[in-house]
């Protein structure tokens, strides 16, 4: 197509030759790249694929169950395709858990008992989880119920502190968390190696600790998993990358049998487990969106090494840098005001297909200590998996950029992120 087509298709978006020019400069240094995102999608589709054929995905198991939802083949037949897509025993994938968090609590209730305590080696976790976790005191937090927490923190390189791991670990220690994403913080995203490495240590220390990653913004970035390398729980969100941008609602918890039969429990009530929960007529988005999930994911991946390498260009501090290896689908950006992170989110609004028209305003949204501010023009109120970013309202002022179900809805959106910091301080760009 004749490149100066779509430029004209840019500048009826009221963007600047000057960041069409750059934009399209750093775009092309970035094919190499590009490639090897693309070559991971393709092995995630066929390991997908795979999971369909050997569980005789059909027709059938596409359709529908009401009230309490027993004999539900579509559910009980997704669930087994996640627990193969992650090599584990067994998963349970629900439209009744309602996000990451939720999963999280689930699968943390149903595995604890008063006296036992949480141990994180990556730090403090997500601020939502805080709440649920009683670090932020919280009604109806594990903490009222008896559960205690401790943690290690990363060293100043990002790097695991084993002894103070090896420290915090003790005769109550019943489950570790792991916090796969960088979340809000400012550390690195953990490789799949890594967590792997983590957790040998971890199991030497004690054998029977459960280690639960947090896989949030993780999933299908790289060829495997944590439940590959030794983790007895993974879990998520399904309006991130697993949902593929169809999902509606849902979570998962894939893992050991009885850790999962466990959170079953708690989702529904003791002795009840996983033979309730209709699926409510949601069974074809969440098979169709697992198997587009590889491919949405890539297109995510590329949108975030492309924000990076454009605003580094510029002189920000970006985490992960331009070149660094991926291991999530987050992009942060320091951008050291408040009003240049509002003005990156109006941006990223203007791109949206939904909610274009409106102007994103920092609120004080629940389960934060602070205002936080996002954009979301998305088709699934709140998925992460489109074009969106958020952040809080707190120094360094780092937006959080994620998602783009394609690589062009991406790229425009960060090219419309820069224009209204342009818009909002023309010295951004020399």
């Amino acid at each position: 197509m004749n490149g100066d087509l779509i430029k004209k298709m840019y500048r009826e978006f009221g963007i600047s030759d000057k960041v069409i020019e750059m934009s399209s400069r750093i775009e092309k240094e970035l094919k190499e790249r590009f490639d090897a995102v693309d070559a991971v999608a393709e092995y995630n589709q066929m390991k997908v694929l795979k999971a369909f054929r050997r569980n005789q995905v059909s027709e059938a198991h596409l359709g529908t169950s009401t009230g309490y939802g027993y004999n539900d083949i579509g559910r009980d037949t997704l669930e087994q395709v996640y627990a193969d897509v992650f090599h584990t025993e067994s998963a349970l994938v629900r439209a009744q858990i309602t996000c990451g968090t939720h999963a999280l609590t689930v699968a943390l209730a149903g595995n604890l008992r008063p006296g036992d305590e949480i141990f994180s080696p990556v730090g403090l976790p997500y601020d939502t989880l805080q709440g649920v976790i009683g670090i932020r005191k919280e009604k109806g937090s594990l903490a009222e119920y008896g559960v205690s927490y401790a943690q290690a923190d990363l060293k100043s390189d990002g790097s695991f502190d084993y002894e103070a791991i090896k420290a915090g670990i003790n005769g109550r220690t019943r489950l570790v968390t792991i916090q796969r994403s960088k979340g809000y913080a400012s550390r690195p995203t953990l490789s799949v190696e890594a967590i792997g490495e983590l957790i040998s240590f971890v199991k030497k220390i004690k054998p029977d600790v459960i280690c639960m990653v947090d896989n949030c913004y993780g999933e299908f970035v790289e060829t495997i998993e944590p439940s590959d390398v030794g983790a007895d729980m993974v879990v998520g969100s399904l309006i991130k990358n697993p949902g593929g941008g169809l999902a509606p609602i849902g979570g998962y918890i894939c893992g050991k049998k009885e850790y999962v039969d466990n959170a079953a429990y708690r989702l529904t009530a003791p002795g009840l487990g996983r033979e309730l929960g209709a699926s409510l007529g949601v069974n074809p988005a969440f098979y169709q969106g697992l198997f587009l999930a590889p491919a949405v994911t890539a297109a995510a991946l590329k949108g975030a090494i492309f924000a990076a390498r454009l605003y580094e260009s510029l002189g920000f501090k970006v985490i992960p840098n331009g070149t660094e290896e991926r291991y999530d689908i987050i992009q942060a950006v320091e951008l050291g005001r408040p009003e240049y992170l509002e003005a990156f989110c109006r941006g990223i609004q203007y791109a949206a297909p939904v909610d274009s028209h409106v102007t994103p305003e920092p609120w004080d949204m629940p389960g934060y200590d602070s205002k936080v501010i996002m954009a979301a023009g998305t088709f699934v109120s709140g998925a992460s998996i489109e074009l969106s970013a958020d952040g809080p309202l707190r120094a360094p002022y780092t937006a959080f950029f994620q998602g783009g179900l394609t690589y062009a809805h991406a790229k425009l959106g960060i090219m419309m992120s820069l224009q209204k910091l342009c818009e909002e301080d023309d010295s951004v760009m020399p």
